[in-house]
């Protein structure tokens, strides 16, 4: 029985806010939190995904613009195709999953409730935006809470991601 192969990402990568100092190997953490996602969930192909960091200002207008939630929260998803229907990137033939945008401030007040780090608490929801990015939904489906669960505890478990 073979290894499963780990997908290469070509993420694009933007720090949009002030608000929150960005920890070094942030990026490299959120990069792998993608990978080893599409990894365990037998994602075939690579991968291009966009990761924007906000401020609670911003991502309270997102979530009201996109959403129609006139609050913060933590982190939001745009895919850009249904499961098995992604585009592909012309210059390098990665699948076009999507963007991602975290309130680095919300991350960090959610990382002191919780009592981790602040690496955790992003490299947590860099993977569950992902599985939203792959059609994984916890709103509308009954059982999607659990799997996604179990999945983002796997995901962070496989990388030693810890509450620490």
């Amino acid at each position: 029985m073979s290894e499963k192969k780990t997908p290469k990402i070509y993420m694009s990568f933007r720090n949009n806010q002030k608000a929150i100092e960005v920890p070094n190997g942030l990026r490299t953490v959120i990069r792998k939190c993608i990978a080893e996602t599409l990894r365990v969930t037998d994602f075939v192909g690579d991968a291009d995904v966009s990761v924007t960091l906000v401020d609670n200002e911003r991502i309270k207008r997102i979530n009201k613009e996109f959403r129609d939630k006139n609050k913060v929260t933590d982190v939001i998803s745009f895919p850009l195709g249904a499961y098995d229907e992604y585009d592909v990137n012309p210059e390098n033939g990665a699948y076009m999953l999507g963007d991602i945008v975290i309130s680095m401030e919300k991350a960090h007040a959610q990382a002191i409730e919780y009592g981790h780090s602040l690496v955790r608490e992003v490299g947590f929801l860099a993977t569950h935006s992902t599985l939203h990015l792959l059609g994984y939904d916890h709103e509308d489906d009954p059982d999607g809470e659990k799997v996604m669960l179990e999945l983002q505890d796997l995901v962070l478990n496989n990388l030693k991601i810890t509450r620490e």
